[in-house]
């Protein structure tokens, strides 16, 4: 596991052992990272259920202004800061110790982005199921920019209408602008309704 691209390109990162942990391989890394490139520079990115910590890096090494990590487990915050410190991108990260998402309650628009984040990353537990009321806490809570994105990353099986039922996502005010799929999981992509 490495950073792909950007300042901190090619610098190996850590990853706590376990079957609990499934980092993101570094494919379908460089392939999330291709969709969003014209998002990323500038932006303020939240890595929630951060495990190691790599998407959010990835994003700071590609320009991100600005990320925060939350993660629930201390042996993976000692890993996100570990990896931060090994990327020099300490100074533009913060790392919360938080349960989802309750620990959203904890974010506002002052922590790390004055008008809500960009791009929200998310990769619960699979068998947790927890996309939904995540998903719900950050519209409840006013964390998602005007023009942001929220990406889910799901196991490949699981259809979008067995998360949100009936029209729970436009009741939400968001809209499924896109799924990649992969071999086993997918990125889902929410934006805010036009």
């Amino acid at each position: 596991m490495r950073v792909i691209a950007g300042e901190a390109r090619s610098v190996p990162l850590k990853a706590l052992p376990g079957l609990e942990m499934r980092p993101t391989t570094d494919r379908i890394k460089e392939t999330l990272f291709n969709i969003l490139q014209n998002d990323v520079p500038g932006c303020t990115f939240l890595d929630l259920f951060a495990g190691s910590g790599q998407m959010g890096i990835e994003a700071l090494s590609r320009g991100a202004q600005r990320a925060v990590f939350i993660e629930k487990d201390k042996k993976a915050i000692a890993c996100i800061e570990a990896n931060l410190q090994k990327t020099k991108l300490s100074g533009k990260a913060d790392v919360l110790q938080k349960e989802l998402p309750g620990g959203l309650s904890f974010l506002g628009k002052n922590t790390g982005a004055g008008n809500g984040f960009d791009l929200i990353f998310l990769d619960p537990p699979y068998a947790a199921a927890l996309e939904a009321a995540v998903v719900e806490k950050i519209m409840e809570r006013g964390l998602l920019a005007p023009y942001g994105k929220i990406i889910m990353e799901m196991p490949r099986a699981r259809e979008l209408a067995d998360v949100f039922q009936d029209d729970a996502l436009a009741q939400l005010g968001l809209r499924c602008s896109r799924t990649k799929c992969y071999k086993t999981n997918k990125h889902v992509f929410l934006e805010a309704l036009d």
